[in-house]
């Protein structure tokens, strides 16, 4: 967990106040679940110089002549280690990381939808493993940073990263909440799977566009319900087996809700309904999908006879006049 690079970066922007939060100390200092745990698994991965790496569909690292059997045999038993793996896929020395989620296909239905990422600094809310923030290196960005909260999935990416240390790319374990209140630093932010899951949508979409710049561009991909301006759906306890749910606005509930936070130029660039070919229980999580939280009889409902899981995604812009 080497943020050196990541701190030079920051010196004299306005993201420089992040600067505790890279040192080893200030992780020591928290209650990050496991995260003894994980910090000794990552100090006993082995070390090994990968030839080749792509950040293609499959985020590509390495191949199995990089390593003798016994060390690959040892890799592979320290990321069955890290399982729940959720989004991906990933290759990693030729051993393949079947993810729940294929994220390929969300990044697919976007990336030409967006403005090009290149010399773009960008923000990935909700970054979990980082699958999406290494697409955005692919796609040309300058500096990836990604937040994500959950310290579970953060390891993953550190354990990524332990392979291919010079990348411009991190992801911390905070929240979004965790920057400056008006930082205005990036030219793109990503939220993607992460709206539904906050108490206040408002509060976070003001978060998101207080970290663009003036005319930067929000890349936001939710849950969304079939209804009319002002309808959103409230579950009363669970959604698709989730506790975490809390707002699943109408598409022109959404549109609303980015207006009032003063956003422009709001439109929609992909609507899809989540299949269980794209979201599915796998080998490397072995635990329950979509398939278990749709209903048997009715698959166009979630088992508590809500509407079954739709997806937008969904761009707009942080006004020029709005510092």
């Amino acid at each position: 967990m080497d943020f050196s690079s990541l701190q030079s970066y920051l010196e004299g922007s306005s993201l420089e106040v992040l600067s505790p939060t890279l040192q080893t100390e200030y992780f020591d200092q928290l209650k990050l679940g496991d995260f003894p745990r994980w910090r000794a698994l990552l100090t006993q991965l082995p070390t090994i110089q990968p030839s080749i790496h792509n950040f293609d569909s499959t985020i590509s690292i390495g191949q199995a002549n990089d390593a003798d059997e016994a060390t690959l045999q040892q890799l592979k038993s320290q990321l069955r280690e890290f399982i729940p793996w959720r989004k991906g896929p990933f290759e990693l020395f030729n051993i393949s990381i079947d993810t729940e989620w294929r994220c390929d296909w969300k990044w697919d239905r976007l990336k030409s939808q967006i403005s090009p990422l290149a010399g773009r600094k960008v923000l990935d809310v909700g970054s979990g493993n980082g699958y999406y923030s290494l697409r955005m290196l692919q796609a040309g960005a300058e500096r990836v940073i990604g937040v994500d909260p959950h310290i579970a999935y953060v390891v993953q990416f550190w354990l990524i990263k332990h392979f291919l240390k010079d990348i411009p790319a991190d992801v911390l374990p905070i929240a979004l909440e965790a920057l400056p209140e008006n930082s205005a630093y990036f030219d793109s932010a990503f939220s993607m799977g992460v709206l539904y899951h906050r108490r206040s949508p408002i509060n976070h979409l003001l978060q998101l566009k207080n970290s663009l710049k003036p005319g930067g561009e929000l890349i936001l991909e939710t849950l969304f319900v079939d209804g009319g301006k002002g309808y959103s759906l409230t579950p009363e306890s669970r959604y698709a087996r989730m506790t975490n749910i809390w707002f699943i606005p109408s598409i022109p509930t959404l549109e609303s809700w980015l207006s009032r936070c003063g956003f422009v130029d709001i439109h929609v660039i992909d609507e899809s309904t989540t299949s269980v070919d794209e979201q599915r229980k796998t080998n490397w999580m072995p635990f329950d999908s979509l398939e278990d939280a749709l209903s048997k009889e009715n698959p166009t409902q979630t088992i508590e006879g809500l509407p079954a899981p739709k997806r937008v995604i969904m761009l707009a812009a942080r006004s020029k006049q709005s510092l």
